[in-house]
């Protein structure tokens, strides 16, 4: 569970009541009261808006980063949240604080199963607060989870190489259709081509076989023509008279 410190946030609220002067000059104290009444009421996009005012009038705020890092928490923003509570780790120098700090990072991580970076992190906030019972209790259950069930590393890196291997596998799939549909391009472009001759040499023969029938036509024409008048000229030839008017 994430740790919310309002004492932080009601402290400035009393000492900004009590003077508006200060109130005025600390506007990064200002912005963070108004972004804890915020989060307060579950209204943590409007309460992320005032935290990074806070930060923008001070990048130096580490109760600013930690608040931001809550707020992005609960919009499901795990990623944005774990560096906004790096950046409070590294500006924080109140021990019970940063343990605050390292004890929400390791819920994150716990929650993404990534046990082994959360145990260091539960082992932080016990190093900064050794009375903190519920960062205790985490810690033995990430060792209990992380004993039954593999790395998330190694379940990283499987992913990863499953990926490239699909990925692999589709250029080749790619590939290949790209090789069988040129072969068949090519195998098809072979086919037409050698119907077409064949279709040429048919058309060569049919015009031989024609030429050929038409020349044995003519040539017994011919003959039979050269028959039929020898025939005739060797009959005798009948005598015709003309008759005279």
């Amino acid at each position: 569970m994430l740790r919310w410190n309002y004492k932080y946030g009601l402290l400035l609220c009393g000492l900004l009541m009590a003077s508006g002067m200060q109130a005025q000059q600390n506007t990064d104290r200002y912005y963070l009261r108004n972004g804890n009444r915020l989060y307060r009421d579950s209204l943590y996009t409007e309460a992320e808006v005032d935290y990074r005012k806070a930060i923008e009038q001070n990048n130096r705020f580490p109760q600013a980063y930690f608040n931001l890092g809550n707020a992005l928490f609960w919009q499901q923003k795990p990623k944005d949240a774990m560096q906004a509570y790096e950046t409070a780790a590294r500006l924080e120098t109140n021990k019970t604080r940063l343990a605050s700090i390292y004890h929400n990072m390791g819920v994150i991580l716990q929650s993404q199963k990534q046990f082994a970076p959360a145990i260091e992190c539960y082992k932080n906030a016990l190093r900064n607060n050794p009375k903190d019972d519920e960062s205790r209790y985490n810690l033995v259950l990430c060792q209990h989870q992380l004993k039954n069930n593999p790395p998330q590393e190694n379940e990283n890196k499987n992913d990863k190489d499953q990926k490239d291997g699909d990925k692999q596998n589709q250029q080749q799939d790619k590939q290949d259709k790209q090789q069988n549909q040129d072969k068949d391009k090519e195998k098809k472009n072979q086919q037409q081509e050698q119907q077409k001759q064949q279709n040429q040499q048919q058309d060569n023969t049919m015009s031989k076989e024609n030429a050929e029938q038409l020349l044995k036509a003519a040539m017994q024409n011919e003959k039979e023509t050269q028959e039929r008048l020898k025939k005739q000229m060797n009959q005798p030839q009948r005598k015709r008279l003309e008759k005279q008017w």
